[in-house]
């Protein structure tokens, strides 16, 4: 039985630091093991420039540990007011990686977001021609919705004619939550990736509402049926170009997610490793964590894996702390639901 692999560092294309003491306190948990990240731009107020993401870009690089060689790799955030020239300049510049697209009102902070999709076809088609990628939030905010069918629904409806009208755009379905995402990204071709997160190959919608509410796994998008959570798994152990990992660890205060109105996020940065190499190994796939979690992001969006390793040593279970300090708040840590025997040495 394998005991140690040795892998590439992997990276996640789908993150969020916050600010603040927010950042300062989560931003080394994601350093400490991965080598780059996209970095989400939806704070108050969003990253909607160049200049606001050097900024950003700035914060974040003080929030590290010295010494540390991760790498923030930065979005704007697409609004029907975005400057496609700034957005031309942030890349020439060396400032931005990719633009977020969120549907208005679809999750944390998305109010600036986009709710006539024909406002933004300028701006995606300068997008196409420089070879600037768009991460997409899949899911409508019809109130007629249900809401476990709003990745399929906006598969139909928004992305499949955003993809139609620009073909060169090269397009990110970020946290695919259903076999709809898996199909469609599957069948799109080279200028179509998905991420899917730890927290989605873990948990199915049985562990939010089963036995009273478990609010520290809500996320948006939620998660879905288990025949879902099994395309995803699949997929992620496919060894496929298409699909590589974004954990979208998106730390909340306790306070806000243990409420009336609780908020949508899965804090997993500090042990995703260790998950996903005991869901890899269940599986038999430890052979494709490498694919998934190292080699396939960057090959999608045209850049160098890292140089470095890491290795990952299996042994008695790890002992991740529950929670972590932030400030005057705590963010609980992700729990599987099963002991993590995988630890980075």
């Amino acid at each position: 039985m394998t005991s140690q692999i040795t892998i590439r560092r992997p990276d996640d294309w789908h993150l969020h630091l916050r600010d603040g003491a927010m950042l300062a306190a989560v931003a080394p948990e994601t350093a400490r093991h991965f080598g780059r990240a996209i970095i989400m731009p939806n704070l108050v107020p969003p990253v909607v420039t160049g200049a606001q993401a050097a900024a950003y870009r700035e914060r974040i690089m003080a929030a590290l540990p010295v010494g540390s060689g991760f790498q923030p790799l930065m979005t704007c955030y697409l609004t029907e007011d975005t400057d496609a020239e700034d957005l031309a300049k942030a890349k020439a510049d060396g400032i931005i990686t990719a633009v977020k697209l969120y549907p208005a009102g679809a999750t944390t902070n998305s109010a600036s977001g986009v709710t006539n999709f024909d406002k933004v076809r300028p701006v995606l088609e300068r997008m196409a021609e420089i070879g600037l990628p768009l991460c997409v939030h899949g899911e409508v905010v019809d109130s007629d919705i249900d809401i476990f069918d709003r990745e399929a629904v906006f598969i139909d409806r928004v992305l499949d004619p955003i993809r139609r009208a620009t073909p060169d755009l090269k397009v990110i379905m970020e946290h695919i939550t259903t076999s709809q995402g898996v199909d469609y990204a599957r069948a799109g071709g080279a200028n179509l990736g998905a991420t899917i997160t730890t927290h989605h190959l873990v948990i199915n919608r049985n562990h939010i509402l089963v036995g009273g509410i478990k609010p520290h796994y809500y996320c948006l998008p939620v998660a879905k049926r288990e025949e879902h959570r099994l395309a995803l798994r699949e997929a992620a152990m496919s060894g496929e170009a298409t699909f590589f990992l974004g954990t979208d660890s998106a730390p909340h205060p306790d306070h806000l997610k243990e409420h009336a109105c609780g908020c949508a996020g899965c804090f997993t940065a500090t042990n995703t490793m260790s998950v996903l190499a005991e869901v890899f190994e269940q599986d038999g796939k430890l052979d494709k964590l490498e694919a998934f979690a190292s080699l396939n992001g960057p090959a999608f969006y045209g850049l160098p894996a890292n140089g470095d390793t890491i290795t990952l040593q299996k042994g008695d279970p790890v002992d991740y702390p529950a929670k972590i300090p932030a400030g005057d708040d705590e963010v609980t840590v992700f729990q599987p639901g099963f002991p993590l025997h995988w630890r980075v040495v």
